[in-house]
């Protein structure tokens, strides 16, 4: 029978405007996918023009392995092109992330409060979150501390100009993801796009503190954030699986410098910390992380909570060129508690994404 180029009925679909098939050929043959290619694939998820029988082969195939530099440097371009940005008067290479993939066992929204702490220290930092499965994530904690999290964006930068610290909503600022979003909850497993929103910031953050939920992503995601032109990232995961630096056992990060890629190990005695059981930096809810979290930035918390806090915005102060190390990072982030800076950052933000 003469092939007359059409494809066989049973693969007969709705026409689309884009379509998927080279790059699944691609994925399926077991090649990775160029820049190009990437950008392509995500461009057209992007803009709804593929079918969603697609989209999830096309991010099952993704998922079997790890991610390539190229493909995350691809995907996360298309997701900054589409993001509604924060616009402020503030030098991109002077803003900071410290935003983390999630999927790791919680503590008590650390990220969160050494953000906070990051800013009362010296740094400027605009906070990306989202909701959480746990029903505590950073904008549930930043919501419970007073803070308005669905300001607009011009709230947004004002917060940054005046508090030093705003908060980015992921949902606010991804609008194009709606497209995506009913295929990555009806598959149920981490995709890329669990690697993406952390190197998507609203701010255009040229810094970044970013915790991993498994180490094998570090140093594709450290990769990936030296061809974006990330000025200086740390990327972390600690060994005993939470994605940011644990004072219960040391932590490992691929650092992103001047163009060079490292790779360290950290432990909480090299800081002058002491290693602490998990238990006592592990809420047991939203209440009680808001708690912790309150306590630390008014200096009541003296002990496991705080140490935490302080490793992580050590590590935000490093990525921003504030200290030269992490030992002078714990004792900067220190003072900024004892001082009342850090409570004074929370109060100013709360008082400007209410306005």
């Amino acid at each position: 029978m003469k092939n007359d180029g059409m494809k066989p009925s049973e693969f007969a679909r709705e026409d689309r405007t884009a379509d998927l098939t080279p790059m699944l050929k691609v994925l399926l043959e077991g090649r990775t996918l160029t820049v190009e290619q990437t950008t392509a694939a995500f461009e057209s998820m992007m803009t709804g023009d593929v079918h969603h029988g697609e989209m999830g082969a096309f991010l099952a195939l993704l998922a079997t392995r790890l991610p390539t530099p190229e493909e995350l440097e691809g995907a996360a371009t298309v997701m900054r092109r589409h993001v509604t940005p924060v616009q402020s008067s503030l030098d991109h290479d002077r803003i900071l992330d410290t935003a983390g993939t999630g999927g790791a066992p919680k503590t008590f929204n650390v990220s969160t409060a050494a953000a906070l702490v990051a800013a009362g220290a010296g740094a400027v930092v605009a906070k990306h979150g989202n909701r959480s499965r746990t029903g505590r994530g950073s904008a549930e904690a930043l919501q419970s501390l007073g803070i308005n999290v669905d300001a607009d964006t011009s709230i947004q930068a004002r917060c940054l100009e005046d508090a030093r610290i705003c908060f980015c909503f992921a949902i606010h600022h991804h609008p194009a993801t709606k497209h995506v979003m009913p295929v990555r909850k009806s598959m149920g497993v981490p995709t890329i796009f669990n690697l993406l929103g952390p190197l998507t910031n609203p701010a255009g953050a040229g810094r970044q503190l970013m915790g991993v939920w498994d180490g094998v992503y570090q140093q594709p995601v450290a990769e990936a954030l030296k061809r974006l032109g990330t000025t200086r990232a740390l990327v972390v995961h600690s060994d005993d699986g939470l994605d940011e630096l644990s004072i219960s056992a040391p932590s490992t990060i691929v650092e992103v410098n001047d163009g060079c890629v490292s790779t360290w190990r950290i432990q909480p005695e090299d800081v002058g910390l002491k290693t602490s059981d998990i238990a006592l930096v592990t809420a047991r809810d939203l209440d009680h992380a808001t708690t912790m979290m309150r306590d630390v930035l008014d200096g009541a918390e003296q002990g496991p909570p705080r140490d935490m806090t302080l490793l992580n915005a050590a590590a935000a102060l490093l990525a921003c060129d504030v200290v030269s190390d992490l030992r002078e990072g714990v004792e900067r982030s220190a003072a900024a508690i004892d001082q009342g800076l850090a409570r004074d950052a929370l109060t100013k933000l709360c008082e400007t994404s209410n306005s």
